[in-house]
């Protein structure tokens, strides 16, 4: 598969009964794919995968390579608290027909080097399946540095692309300086995608994308083509949104600006509670502001229907 272009971490739809919505998972499926994404991201940390039962997470592959029907690539995202978990995921995910993982670290124990090398190796050795390594030391404590990611990729053939969500755009330029062009490094932070893609990133996995796809692929065109005044143009009107990426409510946000806009729900899983009060008042006033003020370069997203 082809490790470039903007790749939603999509969102998990929910009935009024919290049961994952198939039938609505995959008709925004499909509304991605006509908008433009070059590939699905499910069971990440947006897809509130610690939530999700392991049949639940092979049920969200089956419903999304069958609603992609071969235009982009599924990956499925591994994330355990067991190496072994981790593993079985991993080889059920491409027995469903998943084109790619994306490895996260295990939940919850935050280990040394030697105990993240040999989680990840034994994830990347389950199957020959390609990868992309998540590094995201803000919200699991585990730091994969360049140089570790360099050393993981030199054993992995498999290990091609790197998903930067650090914040720290320096760790793109860092990367690309210790692999060139072996691994495709992927922006993971919606308010940093700019700069990733002018420090040599060539993906986006997204977040907001999964209300505002058109938009989304629009900005990452006009900053990979170096059209800079129209990329900023967009980004000063797309931050205030993309910056909902970022903090620790970010998946009642972006679903929340999913409702707001009509293509999705604000239901979440708990722990989770959906927004009230000032913090869902405020989302209310971001999206309506956003809305009332796109620059020509915010090209819409096509209509989304429910069919």
């Amino acid at each position: 598969m082809k490790w470039t272009g903007v790749m939603p971490a999509l969102t998990t739809a929910y009935d009024a009964n919290l049961n994952i919505d198939h039938a609505f998972v995959a008709r925004h499926a499909l509304w991605q794919i006509e908008n433009g994404v070059s590939g699905l991201i499910t069971l990440g940390s947006l897809g509130e995968s610690p939530t999700l039962s392991f049949e639940e997470k092979i049920s969200l592959v089956d419903t999304l390579v069958k609603a992609a029907a071969g235009k982009v690539p599924v990956v499925a995202a591994v994330s355990a608290l067991s190496t072994g978990e981790a593993v079985k995921l991993a080889q059920a995910v491409q027995a469903h027909g998943a084109s790619g993982l994306m490895i996260l670290p295990p939940w919850v124990y935050k280990g040394d080097w030697l105990e993240m090398k040999a989680y990840v190796a034994a994830v990347l050795k389950a199957t020959p399946l390609e990868a992309m390594l998540y590094n995201n030391p803000v919200a699991y404590g585990t730091d994969f540095t360049p140089e570790q990611i360099q050393e993981l990729a030199a054993e992995h053939p498999n290990l091609v692309a790197v998903k930067e969500s650090s914040t720290d755009v320096r760790r793109v330029t860092a990367i690309r300086a210790l692999a060139g062009d072996r691994l495709a490094v992927f922006v993971g932070v919606d308010d940093a995608i700019v700069e990733g893609i002018y420090s040599g990133a060539v993906g986006w996995v997204a977040g907001l994308v999964n209300a505002l796809p058109r938009e989304s692929i629009e900005l990452f065109r006009l900053a990979s083509q170096g059209k800079t005044r129209e990329a900023f143009e967009l980004y000063r009107w797309f931050l205030p949104l993309l910056r909902m990426d970022t903090v620790p409510k970010f998946i009642q946000l972006i679903k929340h600006v999913q409702q707001e806009l009509g293509v999705g729900y604000a239901r979440v899983r708990g722990p989770r509670l959906e927004l009230s009060g000032e913090e869902l008042a405020a989302t209310q006033a971001a999206v309506r502001t956003a809305m009332g003020s796109r620059p020509e370069t915010a090209i819409p997203s096509t209509p989304f229907t429910f069919k």
